[in-house]
């Protein structure tokens, strides 16, 4: 069982785009240019192709949920991406910690500071992925900690924020734990994958990343994020202010995401992907910023549990389909993860199994 709070990883101290940004920069620092990323390749209009729309009323509905449950599957095996309605959480709630989150951004650098990464540690205010001093950088802050099962939270994070944000974030952290039971549990049924097996994810860890991304006088020239995919089970996203950035990677091409209102946009994470053994992909995708107005949006990881092993669903695996990926403890491939920089689905491959010819499956 798990007891207490623990570091897996370390990322190094970098300077605070928020506090960059501030300076009136006409062009951007080198260490922060990017110059091999894709430009999107889809504009966004109303031909762009969009991620499905997923509706938990209707999966909910006895009337409804076969049709439903057919366009999950299809999302989740095609695009890795969708954006669920009528989840039933609070749009009270929901604005509450929008505005929450703003203000937190808007608080002076000292008082953001006393949630500052300690030593070896990458909960807190800062960055991660961070792991050599010629690395490129993301234009962009974030805030990261564990929010549950609250014996894993770091005294100096969660418990020491502001009251308000505080006792809005517990609410938060409470209805999504919900939401994401409930999707998983649906995903399990539609891959066959037994309740016990799901309860690595269904049970698991959940963290939240609150991301800033402040405006660049050449936003074409850094990334917010590169391209990568979540270690998550599954990961929700709330974009707080309406200041789109958020692009998928389908079929060679960046598609913008047009965010719903009062949506939360949920992808396919890396576990999941070893966990249906292949079935369901975790799908690359990036963060842009822009000249004009700060990005600002929260991340909820839903992940595996700590003390719990990940590979295939053992009920997945048979002669005919083998085994894909590793198995491995949470906790190694938490710190594997942490110890290399984000690019692309290198952390998911680093679990696939070889084949005779030396190919990964």
């Amino acid at each position: 069982m798990e007891t207490k709070a623990i570091s897996l990883g370390r990322t190094l101290a970098v300077p605070f785009v928020q506090e960059l940004a501030k300076k009136g920069l006409t062009s951007v620092p080198p260490r922060y240019v990017h110059h091999d990323q894709d430009p999107p390749i889809i504009s966004l209009d109303s031909c762009s192709p969009q991620v499905p729309v997923i509706d938990m009323q209707r999966l909910l509905s006895e009337d409804f949920m076969d049709s439903e449950l057919q366009k999950l599957d299809q999302a989740c095996r095609e695009w890795g991406f969708f954006q669920l309605i009528n989840h039933e959480m609070s749009s009270r709630l929901v604005e509450k910690l929008k505005l929450e989150t703003e203000e937190f951004f808007k608080l002076p650098m000292e008082e953001k500071s006393k949630y500052g990464q300690q030593e070896g540690d990458v909960e807190g205010y800062g960055n991660v992925f961070v792991v050599s001093e010629d690395q490129k950088l993301h234009w962009g802050d974030k805030l990261f900690f564990t929010t549950s099962p609250p014996h894993l939270r770091k005294p100096h994070l969660f418990p020491n924020l502001p009251p308000s944000f505080r006792d809005t974030l517990e609410a938060y952290s409470t209805g999504l734990i919900n939401v994401a039971a409930r999707i998983l549990g649906l995903i399990g049924k539609n891959l066959r994958i037994e309740n016990n097996e799901m309860a690595l994810l269904s049970e698991g860890r959940q963290t939240m990343s609150f991301n800033y991304y402040p405006p660049c006088p050449q936003p074409e020239q850094v990334i917010g994020i590169a391209p990568h995919s979540d270690a998550s089970g599954i990961t929700i996203l709330l974009e707080v202010n309406d200041v789109q950035g958020l692009q998928i990677k389908k079929d060679g091409m960046w598609i913008p995401v047009k965010p719903l209102p009062n949506a939360f946009i949920i992808n396919i994470g890396d576990t999941l992907e070893i966990l249906s053994n292949g079935a369901y992909r975790s799908i690359e995708h990036r963060a842009t910023v822009n000249s004009l107005k700060e990005r600002i949006s929260v991340a909820t990881f839903c992940s595996p549990k700590m003390d719990g092993e990940i590979g295939p669903a053992p009920s997945l695996v048979t002669p005919e389909t083998p085994a894909m990926f590793r198995r491995i403890s949470t906790i190694d491939y938490i710190k594997g993860l942490l110890s290399r920089k984000l690019d692309g689905k290198s952390n998911l491959d680093a679990m696939r199994i070889q084949n005779e010819q030396g190919k990964s499956n």
